[in-house]
């Protein structure tokens, strides 16, 4: 027998710990305030005060903490309110149960264990799934600690009601469900009692509703759920459209005055919008639509053709959908087969909401991320020890919580436990590969994330091989070791076909020397576990752990908006560009002038200094240096070898994409290996717009003015003195006044901004054109409205010196500052800040309809109108990237001979948060509020 100590086996040793001393001894705390106000009426929707968290975390990660993952009810003795105790009660429960179960030789061990866990948590190495930090370790609580489950459905009514019920307890303990509805008869096949099916799509609508009233883990988060239908079911069609035709309905409903913002109070009436959508498309399926050949419709009792249809009408159909409103996404039913470990048990027919857990029906997945720049030294090397230390540990302590963990139900216990399926990944992937001074869509970037991942999943299955020599392999590994086995050699021999080139040396060997030693120790000790690794959104942890990028995402933008300690938020540029210049050889002033360019301008495009050449580098999902909808696919590609599961990514496109684009996009994801994709198009669905701020070059900011009276007549007499005052500058060109007649027409307008009231008015010219504003708020007397007096200076004396009107909405429409949020105005619904709603109340007032498009400002009515609903038959199918000149909007108006209203705004069609209206962003299929932590569904 081996002398080699058992915690030796499994990795478990010292390396940011040392024996005897307190792990959170190495980090300063500090106890702050946790605040969340409620962006409708200013009220406090969450407050706990001396909140105890590491002095390097945010106040964003902070708010996370205490509204999501405290315990306790407010203002007890039992809530917690310390991060210390969040991290004992989640370490001290894993580290009981393991040994409990054998992981650990001696108390050593695990006290090694639970305090290098410990230490890795509090220092946002890694983070586990949010059922982990909802249940573990509380009193009462079922120990649910998967956040994905993949359910089956049998074609009778006790399995559809079975399938609701199982939901709402999966959806309760704050997990996701995803379900594969092809079992359900169509509605185009007959009862055994006479009579026509109802069809998996209405069922639907129970299903949707269901998750709609259901809070996950008891908290606010929405319910998240997937469905999926074959590609030859009969109701395949009405299942590609069903979500469209209800974006059309919401559409219709917000011009007519309804609030259909995400969790408006009205938008409950929409179906099938708590679900994920994706179609199981196979090889046989994409071979018809590039031949150009004939698919038929099968029924699902008896197997026989219900329908024959062009294989390239029905992928029509599917990208039509998708481009309308996102869905249904696609999942490639053979390549996801070809990498099966299991395939004797069953074939995977379904996956979880976000399509990166891909395992048998009934089964569940818990994930964790790790946080990838938390190993990145200062001088770009990675760490490669530290990283692999803290992935073994996380993978063992996911193990531990397989074999203990509650489950709903007892099949999903007894696959869970036969397979013992996990999911480790990683997030801040784009922050990475920028602070590396890689482009995101590149050789050298997509090489370096292959052998980073290759490295993650390879040592993950490794440390599998070393539990399974002393705890024993998965239940099911004999009746499928030879598919585990070539599933193992696969990944082994995609590490040889990354370009090694672009990647450090230490890096590629230890890929490939790790894959080496899995291989050859599985065929001798077999495999613990069926799945070692997804990359999921990480949409909430990520932000817990002060990520700049979720998943595997590139930058949404350079600039975020970053909450401070004592209120109030600011701009902030993400710390890796400036990591990323000095990577590129710019001294630190020339970095500090582009830094500060961007702060400003919220572009880095012609910023002084920055050779063109770089932009790629700093290329993100939205804004005016986006990165190619390709580029998003290619990544994928290029880690897709290395992840046992799939990915959750969003391919995101312009809003001009047309439905070739679409079309190719899918063919190609299919063409180079990846499982499953989902697009998304600027702009596509109905929701308030997020918009990104950038000023021109030739833009004067006047750095500073006094408050003055807020007495009108005073602020005309100041006018007349600054002009005074200009004209007796030397040297100074003098513009001609046009001054406004002594007796003028002037309009009124009130606003209110969330908690900040105020009015406005205009004063006019004979010919209407307005030629002073006058801006007023509630709190009389405070700075707020002493520098909106000076700021009313500044635009009524611009206006009688020839400065457009467009000029000024131009340059403060979209600005972001507090007070932010709901108006009470039903055609400006959302104001990113005082100036922000003011010039766009203006530019409607007073600018045309030309005027505004131009500028990218509608009213609620004009934004939303409704697009009739696509006539699929008369469109003609112009295959590939390149087969048409129109967009996907331009088609839809020959069609229909309706005009179409599109946006000059890309990328700005995000939700606000509906609990504290701060934008969120995309994680994967869903949005993420980064102030709160509030979910559209991805934990």
């Amino acid at each position: 027998m081996s002398t080699i100590p058992q915690s030796l086996k499994l990795g478990i040793k010292r390396h940011f710990t040392e024996a005897g001393v307190d792990p959170y001894s190495y980090v300063l705390w500090e106890n702050r305030d946790s605040k969340i106000s409620n962006y409708r009426d200013g009220s406090v929707a969450f407050e706990q005060k001396n909140v105890e968290v590491p002095a390097f975390w945010s106040i964003n990660a902070t708010n996370i903490l205490a509204q999501k993952y405290f315990r306790g009810t407010l203002g007890t003795p039992e809530r917690e309110q310390s991060l210390r105790q969040v991290v004992d009660r989640i370490v001290d429960t894993i580290t009981a149960w393991g040994r409990k179960d054998g992981y650990f030789s001696d108390d050593e061990s695990a006290m090694t264990f639970s305090d290098e866990l410990k230490f890795a948590l509090v220092n946002q190495m890694v983070a586990f799934n949010s059922p982990v930090w909802f249940n573990i370790g509380v009193q009462g609580v079922p120990q649910q600690a998967s956040a994905c489950f993949i359910l089956a459905v049998d074609d009778d009514m006790n399995g559809i009601l079975n399938w609701y019920a199982e939901e709402g307890v999966i959806f309760k303990g704050g997990s996701g469900a995803g379900i594969n509805l092809s079992r359900i008869r169509s509605s185009k096949e007959h009862l055994k009692g006479g009579g026509t099916a109802s069809g998996p799509v209405s069922f639907m609508r129970g299903a949707d509703a269901s998750a709609g009233t259901i809070k996950s883990g008891g908290k606010t988060r929405r319910a998240a759920k997937m469905v999926i239908l074959d590609v030859d079911h009969p109701d395949i069609e009405e299942f590609v459209w069903c979500k469209a035709i209800e974006e059309h309905k919401a559409r219709a409903l917000k011009a007519a005055g309804f609030d259909m913002d995400l969790d408006g109070k009205d938008s409950f009436s929409i179906q099938y919008q708590n679900a994920n959508n994706s179609v199981r498309l196979t090889d046989d399926f994409m071979d018809a639509v590039v031949e150009d050949r004939e698919w038929n419709l099968k029924a699902v009792t008896t197997g026989e053709v219900v329908k024959t249809m062009a294989a390239r009408d029905l992928f029509r159909q599917i990208s039509k959908a998708a481009w309308e409103c996102a869905d249904p996404g696609v999942q490639y039913d053979t390549t996801i087969n070809r990498w099966h470990t299991a395939p004797n048990y069953g074939r995977i027919s379904g996956s979880n909401p976000c399509s990166e857990y891909l395992h048998v029906d009934n089964s569940a997945c818990n994930l964790a991320s790790l946080n990838l720049m938390k190993f990145l030294r200062h001088d770009n090397s990675y760490d490669l020890e530290s990283f692999l230390h803290i992935a073994t540990l996380t993978f063992i302590a996911q193990d531990i919580l397989v074999g203990n963990a509650d489950y709903p139900t007892d099949k999903i216990a007894e696959n869970s436990r036969r397979f013992r399926q996990l999911g480790i990944g990683y997030a801040n992937l784009g922050a990475l590969l920028m602070t590396l001074g890689f482009p995101y869509d590149s050789d050298p970037a997509r090489a370096y994330a292959g052998a980073i991942t290759a490295i993650l999943t390879g040592n993950s299955y490794l440390t599998s091989t070393r539990m399974a020599r002393t705890l024993g392999s998965f239940a099911g590994f004999a009746d499928d070791k030879d598919a585990m086995l070539r599933v193992l050699s696969m990944h082994l021999d995609a590490v040889e076909k990354i370009d090694s080139s672009h990647v450090p040396q230490p890096l590629m060997d230890a890929a490939r020397s790790i894959w080496k030693e899995t291989t050859e120790l599985a065929q001798v000790y077999g495999v613990r576990n069926a799945q070692a690794s997804v990359l999921a959104p990480t949409g909430t942890i990520g932000l817990l752990m002060d990520c700049d990028t979720t998943g595997v995402e590139p930058d949404l933008g350079l600039v975020k908006m970053k909450k401070l300690v004592g209120g109030g938020t600011m701009s902030i540029v993400n710390q890796g560009v400036s990591r990323a210049l000095h990577q590129l050889g710019y001294s630190t002033s020339v970095a500090d002038g582009i830094v500060k360019y961007i702060n400003e301008n919220g572009t880095i495009v012609g910023a002084p200094g920055l050779d063109p050449q770089d932009l790629p580098v700093f290329a993100c999902s939205m804004g005016d240096n986006t990165i190619h909808y390709l580029g998003h696919v290619k990544m994928m590609a290029a880690i897709q070898p290395f992840i046992s599961g799939a990915i959750s990514k969003t391919v995101n496109l312009p809003e001009d994409a047309t439905l070739e684009e679409i079309e190719s996009l899918y063919i190609d994801a299919w063409k180079m290996g990846v499982k499953a994709v989902a697009i998304y198009r600027d702009n596509c669905k109905v929701a308030q717009p997020l918009s990104t701020s950038k000023k021109s070059d030739n833009e004067t900011i006047i750095e500073e003015i006094d408050p003055l009276s807020n007495d009108r007549s005073a602020l005309e007499t100041r006018i007349a003195q600054l002009e005074i005052a200009a004209s007796k500058a030397p040297g100074v060109r003098q513009p001609v006044r046009e001054r406004l007649p002594r007796r003028r027409r002037s309009s009124t307008f009130a606003f209110r901004v969330a908690d900040c009231e105020g009015y406005v008015t205009v004063g006019e010219y004979d010919d209407g054109r307005p030629g002073e504003v006058f801006m007023k708020v509630s709190k009389q007397g405070s700075t707020l409205a002493g520098i909106m007096d000076a700021f009313s200076i500044s635009v009524s004396l611009g206006l009688q010196h020839g400065v457009p009107l467009a000029t000024f909405v131009r340059k403060y429409t979209n600005m972001r500052f507090e007070p932010a949020g709901m108006t009470d105005d039903p055609e400006l619904r959302i104001a990113s800040s005082l100036v922000d709603y003011i010039f766009r109340r203006l530019a409607i007032d007073y600018l045309s309809f030309d005027e505004r498009t131009d500028l990218g400002i509608m009213t609620s009515g004009e934004r939303m109108q409704p697009s009739l609903f696509p006539n699929v038959e008369d469109v003609d199918f112009s295959y590939g990237a390149t087969g048409g000149s129109s967009s996907g909007a331009e088609q839809i108006s020959k069609e229909k001979d309706t005009p179409q209203l599109i946006s000059r705004t890309a990328g700005l069609d995000a939700p606000y948060c509906y609990q504290c209206g701060n934008a969120m962003q995309r994680a994967g299929s869903c949005y993420v509020c980064t102030s709160c932590g509030t979910t559209s569904g991805c934990s």
